[in-house]
C-alpha cells in the first residue's frame, strides 16, 4: 500500500494530496492529485519526476537542497552531506524573490515529507 499525504495552504487555497510508494528503500512510484496555482502543480510535477526510483536517503537529500534553494533552510555545508544535483528543479528558483509564492512551492514537499514519516 501507498503512503498518503494531504497539504492545504491556506494563504491561497492550494491543496495537494501525494501518494508514495516504497518498495524496501526505493520510492518506485509517486503519484500527485490537487489543485493550486500553476508553481504549486508545477513543483509537485517536477518533484514527482524527480524522487521516482530514488532512496529515501536520496529523496531526503533532495527535499532538503530544494528547501535550501527555496530558502527555508539552512545548508548544513557539511562534507557528509551528498552532493544533491536539482536539475530541471532550478527553474523555480525565482519563486524566492516572491515570498509569499515560496509555500506554493515547497507545498508538495512538505506534503511528501509527510507521506514519507507516515
Amino acid at each position: 500500500p501507498a503512503n498518503k499525504a494531504e497539504g492545504h495552504n491556506p494563504l491561497c487555497g492550494d491543496e495537494i494530496t501525494v501518494f508514495v510508494q516504497v518498495d524496501g528503500d526505493v520510492v518506485s512510484d509517486v503519484k500527485v492529485s490537487g489543485q493550486g496555482c500553476s508553481i504549486s502543480q508545477s513543483s509537485a510535477s517536477m518533484m514527482s519526476q524527480a524522487i521516482k526510483g530514488k532512496s529515501l536517503d536520496e529523496v531526503r537529500a533532495l527535499v532538503h537542497r530544494f528547501k535550501v534553494m527555496m530558502s527555508i533552510e539552512e545548508d548544513a555545508d557539511d562534507a557528509a552531506q551528498p552532493a544533491v544535483k536539482l536539475g530541471d528543479l532550478e527553474a523555480l528558483q525565482g519563486v524566492v524573490k516572491f515570498p509569499v509564492r515560496i509555500k506554493c512551492a515547497t507545498l508538495a514537499w512538505n506534503t511528501l515529507v509527510e507521506a514519507l514519516e507516515s
